[in-house]
C-alpha cells in the first residue's frame, strides 16, 4: 500500500500527496519515485506508476511542466496532457484533468474551487517564492473561474522552519523582498538564518483574500522525515527521487 496524504475528503477532489514509501526503485531512487527525469530506470518509474494507478484507478492522465523554479503557471485543457511546457504551475478548469508536480524539499501547494470546478498546483521554492509565484498562482486561478472566496489551498510535505537554514544574505533577501517575511525567519549559526516557507506561503495565500481555515498545512518536514519524503537537503544536495503531489476533480 501507497501511504498517501490527503487534504480534502470529498472523493471526488482526486488529490493527494504520495511519498517515497512502496515503490520498487533503489539507492537514492528508493523506492516510490515518479519522475522520468531524474535519472532513475524507467522500469522502475514505469512500475511505480502502474502501483499508484492500481490504488487510485481515478486517477487519469497526469499534465506536468518543466519546473524551473520560476512563476510561470500554465493552463491546461484536456487537449495538451501530454506536453511539458516550461513552468512551475497549472490551472485547469472542468472534470477530469489531473495536475501533478514534484517536489524534494521545495512546497507543493494544491489549489481548488469546486463550485467554479477549477483546481491547480504549484511548485515553490525560495526562487519562485521570492519571484512571486504564489500570486501568479492566484492570478492564474481567478482567471479559470475561482473566486478567492471559495478558494482552497493545501500545502504538502517539505522542507521546515527547523531545517530550511541558508545564508543571511538570501534571508535578507527574503525579508527585504517579501512583506510580512521577517516573522519567519529565525537565527541560526553566525551567517546563517532559518526561512519557514509555507509560513510565508500562508501569509501570502490570506493576505490575497483566501479565508484563513481554507489554507492548510499536510505532512511533516521533508528533511527531518527523509525516510517517508524525498529530500535532498538529507542527501547532502545529491540527485534523488521525487514525490509527486496531485489534484483533479472526477465530478
Amino acid at each position: 500500500m501507497i501511504p498517501i496524504l490527503r487534504a480534502w475528503d470529498d472523493p471526488s477532489i482526486c488529490h493527494g500527496f504520495v511519498g517515497r514509501i512502496g515503490g520498487v526503485g533503489g539507492g537514492r531512487y528508493e523506492a516510490l519515485n515518479l519522475s522520468y527525469f531524474v535519472g532513475d530506470e524507467k522500469d522502475a518509474v514505469d512500475r511505480n506508476w502502474e502501483l499508484l494507478r492500481a490504488q487510485l484507478p481515478a486517477l487519469g492522465e497526469v499534465a506536468f511542466v518543466n519546473q524551473v523554479h520560476g512563476i510561470a503557471v500554465q493552463r491546461v485543457d484536456g487537449n495538451d496532457r501530454g506536453e511539458r511546457p516550461e513552468g512551475d504551475g497549472m490551472v485547469a478548469a472542468g472534470e477530469r484533468i489531473f495536475l501533478g508536480i514534484f517536489t524534494a524539499d521545495c512546497v507543493p501547494i494544491l489549489m481548488l474551487d469546486k463550485a467554479h470546478r477549477a483546481v491547480g498546483a504549484l511548485h515553490a521554492g525560495w526562487r519562485g517564492l521570492i519571484g512571486g509565484i504564489v500570486g501568479a498562482g492566484i492570478r492564474a486561478m481567478t482567471e479559470a473561474g475561482a473566486s478567492l472566496a471559495e478558494l482552497q489551498v493545501a500545502m504538502g510535505p517539505s522542507i521546515g522552519l527547523c531545517c530550511f537554514e541558508v545564508d543571511a544574505p538570501l534571508a535578507d533577501r527574503f525579508t527585504r523582498e517579501i512583506p510580512g517575511a521577517v516573522r519567519h525567519r529565525r537565527a541560526g549559526l553566525p551567517g546563517k538564518a532559518y526561512i519557514d516557507l509555507r509560513g510565508i506561503i500562508y501569509d501570502q495565500f490570506e493576505a490575497a483574500g483566501v479565508n484563513a481555515e481554507h489554507i492548510l498545512s499536510v505532512g511533516p518536514c521533508s528533511k527531518c522525515e527523509s525516510n517517508q519524503f524525498f529530500s535532498r537537503r538529507a542527501a547532502g544536495g545529491k540527485v534523488t527521487g521525487l514525490q509527486l503531489s496531485f489534484i483533479g476533480l472526477t465530478a
